[in-house]
């Protein structure tokens, strides 16, 4: 699908997805709406109805141009992916797309990005603690943590600090002012890569909106609410989220095998899930030439099997925990 003026935003390995799961039918949950490209994907290629799911207002207020043709088809539910049983049951499918709405990184008066100025924020739902709330109340260890953490980033005790002496001064309220004592902390890019802030900004945007622990509990609220033969389709950006999804999925399937192959052979509850495939899927020349944003993304697909939902504790499946916060 070709981004529009309604639909800025071009959903990513939308047509793997539908080659996937196909044939496309029934009723399916989108528990990341956004622009709606999925969505209206789905709607598209056959599904009855398609349940939508955002924690952010504006979604939905973007989506009023073109929800009307779809009717009694879409269904908007304003809430978080982590609660989606309590919004349907016995659903065909379920599709997440890990990754940031363009239309929250394109609106500076959001505060996601480090390349437009505006209030440091970073809520998706627009309600809650923010960004600068984080910056400006952390500890020092607590923001090289989040920032290590999260971001991946090896200099996050540098930046933690540097954060701290700046904000004794005056509190941190605008995005580029953490960009630029960001940038000041690392060596200057090479040509071609990232922004030196990328990470901490992705680090302070997982925190604020606590999405690790969402993924978590929305790959389990899936469980619970796919019915037996209904596929679950998650697609993710980058190697913290893929390992987390690939470790559920793994699990799930009962394909985990024993650390110690010495060790007496461990016996597993009936497999939740089968997978489509052990490896995940990318995008491929053409898809990687019309939208740059798929070069990271990738896509694991399992089918629901009748075994009861159970539940999986957060260290199984390689979720980043802060000190003293493990479950």
């Amino acid at each position: 699908m070709a981004a529009t003026e309604t639909s800025p935003h071009i959903p990513v390995l939308l047509d793997p997805i539908l080659k996937a799961v196909s044939p496309v039918q029934g009723t399916w949950l989108d528990g990341t709406f956004g622009a709606g490209g999925y969505t209206r994907g789905f709607l598209d290629a056959g599904a009855a109805r398609v349940i939508a799911v955002d924690r952010d207002p504006l979604a939905f207020e973007m989506a009023q141009p073109w929800a009307g043709d779809y009717g009694d088809r879409l269904v908007m539910q304003h809430g978080v992916f982590s609660k989606m049983d309590e919004y349907a049951s016995d659903l065909d499918g379920v599709v997440l797309d890990l990754g940031v709405s363009s239309m929250q990184l394109d609106l500076a008066e959001r505060g996601f990005s480090f390349m437009r100025d505006g209030p440091l924020d970073m809520r998706m739902s627009q309600d809650g603690p923010s960004a600068a709330d984080l910056v400006n109340t952390s500890s020092e260890e607590d923001l090289a943590n989040i920032i290590f953490l999260y971001g991946e980033e090896r200099a996050s005790r540098r930046i933690a600090k540097k954060i701290v002496l700046a904000r004794a001064d005056a509190p941190f309220t605008r995005t580029l002012e953490l960009a630029k004592l960001v940038e000041s902390c690392l060596p200057r890019p090479k040509p071609n890569q990232s922004h030196p802030a990328t990470r901490t900004f992705q680090a302070l945007r997982i925190a604020v909106n606590n999405e690790y622990g969402e993924l978590w509990e929305g790959l389990m609220a899936a469980e619970r609410a796919l019915r037996p033969g209904g596929q679950l389709a998650v697609v993710t950006f980058h190697s913290v989220e893929d390992r987390m999804v690939k470790r559920f999925l793994t699990a799930r399937a009962g394909a985990g095998g024993n650390a110690n192959r010495f060790a007496p052979q461990i016996e597993q509850d009936a497999p939740q899930f089968t997978l489509k495939s052990r490896k995940a899927i990318s995008a491929d020349a053409d898809e990687l030439e019309a939208n740059p944003r798929s070069r990271s993304a990738k896509l694991r697909v399992a089918t629901r099997t009748d075994a009861p939902a159970g539940s999986i504790e957060a260290k199984a499946i390689g979720m980043p925990m802060m000190r003293g916060k493990s479950k």
